[in-house]
């Protein structure tokens, strides 16, 4: 009888890249397989229509993907089943992790996302607006953390840019679920929240929310507290088990009562904070006194890489956007102030890119934005922005009859 791990592998429709060589300085590092108790990489190939993948290795998770068709490949490994060997070739992923085939094997604190400052406050009109677009479209854009500012008013968390009455984006819960409809489309994506607590409130109100939210089964819980820089999972780790949210807080955070919401500050830290300085120095900020040795070698970091400027909005002085200088802020090459020198600079201080950089208004620049994470991350950017309504990388999880049929078909066959 056919083992029930093949039978549940056969039914997985996740590619990882097949790729797990070192990056340069001027690239985040392509890492080898976690040893963690969830392990396994992928690989596939499409010469038509339907995604054509290709899973080799070992899991443990149940989750069940039948969005394209499946081939377990004929070399595999298994708990419940023996070995077998083949000489034929190996096919080469075509299904991206977060938007590249490349980024499937490398680990979660070894790739560079763009961050969308206060993702939340893109009501348009507001001066205190951090961005043009929905959440939604930030994520089809290629947005891989969300990060915002909260406030507790009444009972509820809100998301408010300094007081509610300067902007009300909602309830922290309405943009939760927007974010976990994206991730619910979108197997092969992880996504990353930063929750900034500006009222220092107790962790449990945000564990509530989050408990409530469709973002609940998705909510990623780490091994170690805290995880250093070379014991985070891949990508295709992450997406197998489907614990591909991973949400970090700033302050007041306590992983043992509430192990799915990390501190901020024991697992990254950033630089300078609401900058007004277009020299965007690369040093470090928070957390305070930080040991720089820890800082290279053990700690992921968010290069804040959005220019403020300081008004008075109704009696209250608060920092926004320079929108002046935006074209010059968000741009790829290198010049006095732009993302692309600040990245450069970054790693050379550092000797590998920042794991986020964190911008407003991203869509300014046509992408240009995403062009410097990719630099960083060796790979080239071809994507379309801004303003994706829809994404090509979003996958029907339900899939059909026919793709499980032949996934099942492939999995006798190895098994013979």
């Amino acid at each position: 009888m056919l083992p029930r791990s093949l039978w549940l592998a056969a039914l997985l429709a996740l590619g990882s890249s097949a790729q797990s060589s070192d990056s340069t300085a001027a690239t985040s590092d392509v890492s080898s397989a976690s040893s963690a108790s969830r392990s396994g990489s992928a690989s596939g190939s499409s010469s038509g229509s339907p995604a054509v993948v290709t899973l080799t290795g070992s899991q443990t998770s149940s989750a069940v993907f039948t969005g394209g068709i499946s081939h377990l490949n004929s070399t595999r490994t298994s708990t419940a089943a023996g070995t077998g060997t083949s000489s034929s070739a190996q096919p080469t992923n075509t299904t991206p992790c977060n938007n590249y085939p490349e980024f499937c094997n490398r680990k979660y604190g070894n790739i560079t996302e763009v961050v969308a400052h206060n993702a939340a406050f893109n009501i348009k009109g507001n001066l205190a607006s951090n961005q043009d677009r929905s959440i939604t479209v930030q994520l089809n854009d290629g947005i891989r953390m969300i990060q915002g500012e909260t406030h507790y008013v009444n009972g509820s968390i809100f998301s408010c840019h300094t007081s509610c009455d300067l902007l009300d984006a909602g309830t922290y819960l309405k943009e939760l679920n927007e974010v976990g409809d994206w991730v619910r489309d979108h197997p092969y994506d992880v996504v990353t929240l930063l929750i900034v607590n500006s009222d220092f409130i107790e962790p449990g109100n945000y564990s509530q929310v989050l408990q409530q939210s469709n973002l609940a089964d998705y909510l990623y819980e780490p091994p170690y507290i805290p995880m250093r820089l070379d014991q985070w999972p891949t990508l295709s780790e992450m997406i197998l088990s489907q614990k591909r949210v991973v949400v970090f807080m700033d302050y007041n955070a306590d992983q043992v009562k509430y192990p799915y919401i990390l501190d901020e500050f024991t697992h990254m830290w950033e630089t300078p904070f609401s900058p007004t300085d277009r020299a965007f120095p690369c040093t470090t900020q928070r957390p305070p006194n930080l040991d720089q040795k820890a800082a290279r070698n053990d700690l992921m970091y968010l290069a804040n890489h959005n220019l403020n400027t300081n008004v008075a909005l109704f009696g209250t002085s608060i920092l926004i956007p320079n929108s002046a200088e935006l074209n010059v802020t968000n741009a790829a090459a290198i010049e006095y102030g732009s993302l692309g020198a600040a990245e450069q600079n970054c790693t050379a201080m550092w000797d590998r890119p920042p794991t986020w950089l964190l911008v407003d208004y991203y869509d300014v620049g046509d992408g240009s934005v995403f062009e410097v994470a990719a630099k960083a991350n060796g790979v080239t950017y071809n994507r379309a922005c801004c303003g994706a309504t829809s994404t090509s990388a979003a996958t029907n999880t339900k899939g059909s009859a026919v793709a499980v049929l032949v996934a099942l078909a492939a999995a006798v066959v190895v098994s013979l």
